[in-house]
């Protein structure tokens, strides 16, 4: 049992960290760590907080919306809301870009996936254990759920074509849910290599 644990750990660690999940993606969420270190800048007048989350080839225009921001935003009332949205929108779009992923509008707070607030969670609290149970459960789960499921077809796959591939779909459908498992955990380190110098 240890060693199925261990080997989870690994398999989820990797697929959450270094598979592509912009559907999940909690940095154009009103709560996500973009918006806190934005609402900071703009209050504290500081735009270097919110730079790290850009490349250096977008500074200029991140610091240029902020600029124009801090000044709407003097006069008060709806102009600094909107002054404010509007460096959210900018800053989260030049964000995305630079992750390669599309920018489709802020998301209303409380919009995070369970596994992406448990990593969060994990990093201000310091321990990792928590988003380990969080995101072995959801593997642990799809594993299951997908074995069932083509187990149970197996059974009839004989009977006729129509069955006969309704288990292939079942099948392949496994077969790939485990492949991406492990082609996650083991590109960890060349991730890891490659993203050292790489900037959002």
């Amino acid at each position: 049992m240890k060693v199925f644990m261990t080997l989870f750990t690994a398999l989820m660690l990797g697929l959450a960290v270094f598979m592509p999940r912009p559907a999940a993606a909690h940095c154009d969420t009103l709560d996500g760590p973009v918006i806190m270190d934005a609402r900071a800048a703009l209050d504290n007048g500081d735009a270097a907080p919110v730079l790290k989350w850009v490349g250096p080839d977008k500074e200029a225009e991140i610091r240029q919306a902020f600029d124009l921001a801090r000044s709407v935003r003097q006069q008060g009332g709806q102009a600094r809301g909107l002054a404010d949205r509007y460096f959210f929108e900018t800053l989260v779009r030049v964000h995305r870009e630079g992750e390669g992923a599309p920018y489709t509008g802020l998301k209303p707070a409380g919009t995070v996936e369970p596994g992406i607030a448990a990593a969060d969670q994990a990093l201000e609290g310091g321990a990792v254990d928590p988003v380990v149970e969080e995101v072995t459960a959801g593997v642990a789960q799809g594993l299951r759920d997908r074995y069932r499921k083509v187990m149970e077809a197996r059974q009839h796959a004989t009977h006729n074509v129509e069955a006969g591939r309704r288990y292939v779909a079942a099948y392949v459908d496994f077969i790939h849910y485990v492949e991406g498992l492990h082609q996650a955990a083991s590109a960890s380190s060349h991730a890891e290599t490659e993203s050292a110098g790489h900037q959002h």
